[in-house]
């Protein structure tokens, strides 16, 4: 487990805000999964009292691979799914 005070993950966990991250190199605190990985996004998965579920956690072989069109998309997504969640 990663924790919050680390990485993408932690950061998107820590901050409950998405973290859209074009190139994973320019993220200081970046924990590499994949040495191919060259951009990443990781959304907050919360329930509708605003409890922190996980986090979504996307990574693309490809720069720049993700939009803010994608975390609108997706947190609306996310939230319809885990709204009711315990």
């Amino acid at each position: 487990m990663i924790p919050f005070s680390r990485g993408v993950c932690g950061a998107a966990a820590r901050t409950r805000s998405p973290q859209l991250v074009p190139d994973v190199d320019a993220f200081a605190d970046h924990i590499a999964c994949s040495s191919t990985t060259r951009s990443e996004l990781v959304l907050p998965v919360v329930n509708g009292e605003g409890r922190l579920l996980g986090v979504l956690d996307l990574d693309s072989d490809t720069a720049a691979a993700f939009s803010e069109d994608d975390v609108a998309r997706l947190t609306a997504i996310l939230a319809e799914t885990f709204y009711d969640a315990v």
